[in-house]
């Protein structure tokens, strides 16, 4: 095991050692001695971890913040899906310019799919915000271990991207080619399935409005596996369109108020400086290692979220 594999993975141990303290993450009360100026600066450090340890392992920081922040802090569901959008939106707001500058995004494949989703997000984030808190972590507990078994199912699998279009890609101009850099060559992709595809992004769509979710964890492999759409691309797509499909989702939540400036800034300025540590330990961390490591966290969060839900 390298030196940064060692590393990350004390990170991680870190993360899930202070999700799981008593005295930091008491269950939605008051903690006896611990002012309200903590729960900020805990915040920060536990995001801080979870930025680092979701870019290292691909996916987006709502799906990790959501049911840890939802399940282990003092703070009303409502506010942490909120803020979980939030968190998710800034991200793909930041790297959205660069990945389209680099031509690993595809906007003209991104907007009919954001289209859908945005529609999607905003029924979610009604339904959610209109349902009993109890029946929310219910759900949300369920779909974060759904979330873990997806991503140990789909773990080291890659279309390859060799199939011919279908009709409304051909219209949509779903197709094209990207320089990648790794390569040293220019590849070609064309959009499959496109009428599933719309149907499962308006579904990503609900889901993530629904719980605050960002929706990485489902957009990489609706794109790739069901799309064929090159993983580069697909991945950097996928940003593309969390930064549209959240923004629809997120006026809902600030409409209703359901937006909390003391758990939103923490949480944004953790994940974004967390993402930057993460960047750097990527190149020299092992992609299972994180992986697994995430799912054992999706798994421990989900849970918990679970048993909140059944009163427990």
């Amino acid at each position: 095991m390298g030196l940064r594999t060692r590393a990350f993975t004390r990170i991680a141990g870190t993360a899930v050692l202070l999700a799981a303290s008593p005295l930091a993450f008491a269950a939605h009360g008051n903690v006896p001695g611990l002012p309200w100026w903590a729960w900020p600066l805990i915040l920060f450090a536990v995001t801080f971890l979870m930025g680092i340890v979701a870019v290292v392992g691909g996916i987006g920081g709502g799906v990790l913040f959501v049911p840890i922040v939802g399940g282990f802090f003092p703070f009303h569901l409502d506010f942490v899906r909120g803020a979980g959008l939030m968190v998710a939106l800034c991200s793909a707001l930041a790297s959205g310019p660069g990945l389209l500058r680099s031509g690993l995004a595809s906007l003209r494949l991104a907007m009919p799919l954001a289209l859908a989703g945005s529609v999607g997000g905003i029924i979610g984030a009604l339904v959610g915000l209109a349902l009993p808190t109890r029946v929310v972590q219910l759900a949300l507990g369920i779909t974060i271990l759904l979330i873990a078994a997806l991503m140990w199912a789909t773990r080291g699998t890659v279309d390859t991207g060799r199939h011919a279009a279908d009709r409304i890609a051909l219209a949509l101009g779903l197709h094209g080619r990207y320089d990648d850099p790794a390569l040293g060559a220019a590849v070609e992709w064309r959009a499959r399935n496109t009428p599933a595809g719309l149907c499962v992004f308006f579904v990503i769509g609900v889901v993530g409005g629904l719980f605050g979710l960002g929706a990485g964890w489902a957009n990489v492999p609706a794109l790739n596996l069901l799309m064929g759409i090159p993983l580069k691309l697909a991945v950097g797509t996928s940003g593309l369109s969390i930064s549209i499909i959240n923004t629809s989702a997120a006026w809902v939540y600030m409409n209703k108020g359901a937006l909390l400036p003391v758990l939103i800034v923490p949480s944004i300025l953790g994940v974004m400086v967390g993402a930057r540590v993460g960047v750097r330990i990527l190149k020299g961390i092992q992609a299972s290692v994180a992986r697994n490591v995430i799912i054992v966290m999706l798994l421990l969060s989900g849970a918990r979220s679970l048993l909140q839900g059944l009163g427990i």
